[in-house]
């Protein structure tokens, strides 16, 4: 009896562990590959097929064959900031940022395997171009993104640009898209899919700050010289062009002037003439006592002959007459 109770129990216990290792494999033959996942099947760790990107229940040989997932949502990378030379020799710490994400699964598990493999190599790639574009260009050209010293908002119509000296052939924002292009023909390899890289901030040495200052200031002086001198030259013009109607205004009046006293001198020319016209005696009567009146007075003493014609108006004969 007891042989066959202990028999009963042996058979059942080979079942339960027959089920748990069925059950057992068969949980290891399934995987799930999520909507932000794409999957990678390694047979002693090398690769098998093409990459899975399709979400939901597959299926692999338990123990064999390993899932290596990847993320297929856009990832960010921060390198860090740089103390790098410019082209003129100005000394500026760089801090960029990228973003990125896996294209092919297949090929970036057989460069690098993982992310964070993958970021280190995003550090030397996109560091190295960075660093090789900031050498061969000026301070200026990484500062400025264009020649203007105010945008159209500020400036309205006028093109204020700088002098020939300071003028950039390529700004900010060229240098930021040729390491962008540089950088993403070199992670194509890796399975890698650059987006896009900022430049995050530019900093500067203190010194270099102190010189970009002073460049600012003297840039923004220049520009507001050129200003005063648009503002003194339609000052210069505006002047011009009054004391020109000023003269003239003054030309024409003075003319208008001469017309009127000429025809007020004619007018009393006439009037003379035809008074004494009509009382010739009467008119040089009159214009005597004037002259009276104005060469003598209490202090004068004349001294004339009787017969002299000044005196002719004093003859009573002519009085009367």
């Amino acid at each position: 009896m007891n042989k066959n109770i202990v028999s009963i129990l042996g058979s059942w216990l080979g079942l339960v562990i027959f089920l748990w290792l069925c059950l057992f494999v068969a949980i290891n033959a399934f995987y799930v590959v999520d909507e932000t996942e794409q999957v990678v099947i390694t047979q002693f760790g090398k690769p098998i097929g093409r990459p899975i990107t399709e979400a939901g229940l597959h299926m692999k040989l338990p123990f064999i064959q390993q899932v290596n997932s990847f993320d297929r949502r856009v990832l960010e990378w921060d390198g860090d900031a740089d103390q790098i030379p410019t082209k003129d020799k100005r000394y500026i710490w760089v801090d960029t940022t990228a973003r990125w994400k896996i294209s092919d699964a297949l090929k970036f598990y057989k460069s690098v395997q993982d992310t964070r493999n993958a970021q280190s190599r995003l550090d030397d790639i996109i560091d190295s171009v960075v660093r090789t574009e900031i050498n061969n260009s000026r301070l200026i050209e990484i500062v400025r993104t264009t020649n203007r010293v105010l945008d159209e908002a500020r400036a309205g119509k006028d093109d204020v640009r700088f002098s020939k000296s300071e003028r950039i052939s390529r700004g900010r924002e060229e240098i930021r898209q040729k390491i962008f292009q540089e950088a993403k023909t070199m992670v194509a390899d890796l399975g890698i899919e650059l987006i896009d890289v900022q430049i995050k901030r530019v900093n500067y040495v203190e010194e270099v700050r102190r010189k970009v200052y002073e460049r600012m200031k003297a840039e923004r002086k220049r520009a507001a010289e050129e200003y005063r001198s648009q503002g003194r030259g339609e000052q210069a013009k505006i002047q011009g062009q009054m004391e020109r109607e000023l003269k003239q205004i003054r030309s024409q009046a003075y003319k208008e002037a001469e017309e009127i006293k000429g025809e007020a001198e004619a007018k009393a020319l006439k009037i003379y003439a035809d008074a004494y016209s009509k009382g010739a005696e009467f008119y040089d009567f009159i214009k005597s006592l004037d002259t009276y009146k104005k060469i003598a007075d209490t202090n004068t003493t004349l001294i004339l002959t009787t017969s002299s014609e000044y005196l002719k108006f004093f003859n009573s004969d002519k009085i009367g007459e």
